[in-house]
């Protein structure tokens, strides 16, 4: 059973940093592509950022480049998404995702091209 749980969540203040952490089960972590996005009040679920299986191509969401990092070990089946710089507009639930495709060539942002999810965990951002 493919598990993904993430952490690292909380209330900060515009200008803070936080780091998101998603550990995986159950699956070859290492093998698959994977992703964050962020669903805020309101709004559709978007892509923020992926990362290829093995780190060499990494994809961000315009408004967040410069500012979000996302970052794996293998080596701990975990996947990281390094944010700083926040603003009160990145206050959502996170979630990561592992992409369906084994080996797969580069980075996606369809989150069609995702097959597990973790249960998310919420970012807010104070002025």
């Amino acid at each position: 059973q493919v598990q993904l749980v993430e952490s690292g969540g909380g209330l900060v203040q515009a200008g803070d940093s936080l780091r998101l952490s998603c550990a995986a089960s159950g699956r070859t972590f290492s093998s698959y592509a994977m992703g964050w996005f962020r669903q805020a009040p309101g709004k559709e679920r978007e892509f923020v950022a992926a990362i290829s299986w093995n780190g060499r191509s990494t994809y961000y969401l315009d408004s967040v480049k410069g500012r979000f990092t996302i970052s794996r070990e293998n080596a701990k089946n975990t996947v990281y998404l390094q944010m700083s710089s926040l603003k009160p507009e990145d206050t959502a639930v996170y979630y990561c995702a592992s992409d369906r495709i084994l080996y797969g060539l580069g980075v996606r942002r369809d989150q069609g091209a995702y097959d597990y999810w973790g249960q998310g965990t919420q970012v807010t951002v104070s002025s």
